[in-house]
């Protein structure tokens, strides 16, 4: 009898604070993990290798200042060039990026593409703080390792690697940044999950790239699908607008998340050629396409 009595008594308003208060606590508590599930997909098989695609390129192993041992790919190409430090998405591996940075390479440009700890046979478990640590150990072994030089490197961030190279270009000295498909925040990724859009005022503002944005100096080319069916392209557009100038907008009409520079075509890769060489866009490649300067 009693059980049911308290079944069928409605909550007061003080019972109510107390149960959202503890929902929202747990939130804060776990949601750490939770995001963490919901970002890193990383894939330790390797489906294939540059040599399948007849590419010039040297096998790389790396240590992080955490003692974590990194694998990637670095394809030295014309020692003129700039050197590209491809920072990935969320899933896969960088055997995915083969197709990618095979039209790279034929722009004559150099790419040091890797592997976040976790991630193909790169050591250790995926983190927001230890992504970027990945990133910024890749940076300084192009430094050290490759004897490059900060102006030689231009930074490409795709989706989650946005954040990386992001961070990256906030710590260390490079030519130019190139954001693809990258989004503002955590918390606005959240907005566009159902699960979580009650809780956003609650969620941390992790993986905060147009905060983080705002303080980078260097040239900049954002590029975005118009039909991005994982991040918004409003947040392609915001990144752009709250970004330091010199910078470009690159909205490649009808891409969605991971089919831009099959959509783009020639144009995109002359167009991240380009701005890779000079941190700037020519007049008449501007004028044929619907890049957008600031």
């Amino acid at each position: 009898m009693r059980f049911q009595q308290i079944l069928t008594t409605p909550m007061t308003f003080f019972q109510t604070i107390i149960i959202l208060g503890f929902l929202v606590l747990l939130l804060i508590l776990f949601y750490p993990r939770v995001e963490s599930f919901f970002i890193f997909y990383p894939d330790k098989v390797l489906e294939a290798t540059p040599a399948d695609c007849n590419l010039t390129f040297q096998e790389i192993f790396f240590e992080t200042p955490d003692h974590l041992h990194l694998h990637g790919w670095y394809f030295p190409g014309n020692h003129s060039q700039p050197v590209i430090l491809f920072c990935h998405g969320n899933a896969g591996n960088i055997s995915h990026r083969l197709d990618n940075v095979r039209r790279l390479v034929n722009q004559d440009l150099r790419v040091f593409l890797f592997d976040y700890r976790g991630y193909g046979r790169s050591e250790g478990n995926p983190s927001e703080k230890g992504i970027y640590t990945d990133g910024l150990a890749a940076y300084d072994y192009l430094l050290k390792g490759k004897h490059l030089s900060p102006e030689k490197i231009v930074l490409f961030g795709r989706s989650l690697g946005g954040a990386v190279a992001t961070e990256i270009a906030l710590k260390r000295k490079v030519r130019s940044l190139i954001l693809e498909s990258a989004f503002t925040s955590t918390r606005d990724m959240a907005r566009t999950i159902p699960l979580f859009r009650i809780f956003t005022p609650v969620i941390p503002r992790h993986f905060n790239n147009l905060k983080k944005l705002s303080l980078v100096t260097v040239p900049k080319l954002i590029i975005h699908g118009t039909r991005d069916e994982i991040v918004p392209f409003s947040q392609g557009r915001k990144l752009f607008t709250n970004a330091l100038p010199p910078k470009h907008f690159f909205p490649l009409e009808g891409a969605g998340h991971n089919d831009t520079y099959i959509v783009g075509g020639p144009r995109y890769f002359q167009t991240i050629s380009t701005f890779a060489r000079d941190s700037g866009i020519p007049q008449d490649l501007e004028n044929r396409s619907s890049l957008q300067g600031g």
